[in-house]
């Protein structure tokens, strides 16, 4: 495959400094798709520069229907692209054209028409009415306005739809965005950019860099022109970010690792569960944060379910992306894919047993695939049922009661989402309600929208993207009086 992208800095497409590049790599078979623009420290620097400029003299930060005139326009020229962007998400981010056709794409391009509408309804002003003091009325009143200037920091697993999650809502906001884009997707990155300088959205509002360079996205979280940074990510590197953001004080939005339960209770449906939770955890090669990867089940029900899971497992079509059969495509990369098999390799040293999966597949040699992967008697405290592994690997852990349930599905450091599945309705909603995440499924119940908050619980995160909340991230509270007349 061919293509060539350029940096997106205050809304000129620009080679790096210096003309520099990097490699982006297919994850389906470990070679050179071509190569990418490599932004430095001094391309960063320009793009916070400008976007400190077009935030401070402009009229971007005030003129609510300008901006929602502008993400009709991107709405707009997304959907122009689309049939571009899917290819390219298949080839660098390794994800199958299944998974293009929601949430990697196609789904995530409403978050645009969501915000665009929002616009138009929401409130910014709320007025307090009057209050005596000091012997005179006052008239009082709340204002919001944008908090400035945003370095959003993207991961490489849904690079559009976290993309649009965080820039999206920061421009109606307001506000100024960069957005970094991670390095193994370099090609999705710089074509979002690209699209985006097709609206009316002012220079220096929207800079898009991809870079290989670890510094040139620490200025990002260190830099006083940046009011706010807004990652997607590890929980370790969430909390880099947060210390190296405390020295100015920024507001910070992270949204981190999970390690999510599935509670399974005794009454319910167990072919459709395990079929669901089977297929839930080769998504995107479990490549996921949201992704349950700790399933809990009855005791007496332990061995059935093992039964079950493996056999829905053993049964996930993984290959080729672009194959529209293939259900699990390949890690991102080779480093993840050690991680991976280190933690089942340790797992297993540790007492756990592979029930299916555990290495590579022997039909595919080349490429970061891994195997579907069940492990069985696991610790709830071990490594492997504590820790984000990102990739295809399900623990199976037993309980003894509703109570044992809740307190295994809590003894996470994480708490970013959780799924519960019985047949009674009202007890699924009691555990529902006890397990400490931002987001549970209950009975399959599908959360993510537009319109629905997600984040995280405990280490898993500070704040909410998407729905309103996601909006009011980016935004401060200004309370004003004047005195009555």
């Amino acid at each position: 495959m061919w293509h060539e992208e350029r940096l997106s800095i205050g809304g000129e497409l620009v080679e790096a400094e210096g003309n520099k590049t990097f490699a982006t790599i297919n994850p389906a078979t470990g070679e050179t798709l071509g190569t990418a623009s490599d932004a430095s420290v001094g391309d960063v620097t320009r793009a916070i520069e400008l976007a400190r400029r077009a935030f401070d003299t402009t009229s971007w930060a005030t003129d609510h229907t300008f901006r929602a005139r502008c993400l009709d326009q991107l709405h707009e020229a997304l959907v122009r692209h689309q049939e571009e962007l899917r290819p390219l998400i298949i080839a660098e981010v390794g994800a199958p054209l299944t998974l293009t056709q929601g949430p990697q794409l196609d789904t995530p391009i409403n978050i645009v028409r969501w915000y665009a509408d929002l616009l138009e309804k929401f409130e910014w002003t709320e007025d307090l009415g009057y209050a005596e003091a000091y012997g005179s009325n006052h008239h009082r009143w709340v204002e919001k306005e944008p908090v400035g200037v945003v370095a959003a920091i993207v991961p490489y697993n849904y690079p559009v739809q976290i993309t649009l999650a965080k820039l999206v809502p920061a421009l109606a906001a307001g506000c100024t965005v960069i957005v970094k884009g991670p390095p193994d997707t370099p090609w999705v990155t710089q074509t979002l950019g690209r699209i985006i300088s097709e609206t009316d959205i002012p220079p220096g509002v929207a800079s898009v860099i991809s870079s290989s360079s670890v510094e040139a996205g620490e200025i990002l979280t260190t830099h006083p022109m940046v009011d706010m940074v807004s990652f997607t990510g590890s929980t370790a590197v969430g909390r880099r970010i947060m210390a190296a953001a405390s020295d100015t004080v920024k507001k910070v939005f992270l949204e981190l690792g999970g390690k999510s339960a599935h509670i399974v209770l005794d009454d319910a449906d167990l072919p459709i569960t395990c079929m669901i939770a089977g297929f839930t955890i080769c998504s995107h090669a479990g490549q996921g944060c949201a992704i349950t990867t700790r399933l809990l089940v009855p005791q007496a029900k332990h061995d059935e379910i093992a039964g079950l899971l493996v056999d829905t497992m053993k049964g996930v079509p993984v290959g080729d992306p672009a194959d529209p059969g293939t259900m699990m495509g390949p890690l991102i990369n080779e480093r993840q894919w050690a991680k991976v098999d280190g933690y089942v390799q340790r797992a297993v040293a540790g007492g756990a047993t592979v029930a299916t999966g555990g290495k590579r597949p022997e039909a595919l040699p080349t490429g970061y695939f891994y195997e579907p992967t069940l492990l069985v008697d696991v610790d709830p405290d071990a490594a492997v049922a504590q820790e984000e592994i990102f990739g295809p690997v399900l623990t199976v852990i037993p309980y003894k009661d509703d109570d044992d349930a809740v307190a295994i599905a809590n003894n996470s450091i994480f708490g970013l989402s959780s799924s519960v599945t019985g047949a009674d309705r009202e007890r699924a909603l009691r555990i529902a309600r006890q397990i400490r995440a931002g987001t549970v499924s209950v009975n399959g119940g599908m959360w993510y929208g537009p319109d629905s908050p997600f984040g995280g619980y405990k280490q898993s995160g500070i704040g909410r993207e998407m729905g309103v909340p996601g909006l009011t991230e980016y935004l401060e509270t200004k309370t004003l009086a004047e005195p009555s007349t």
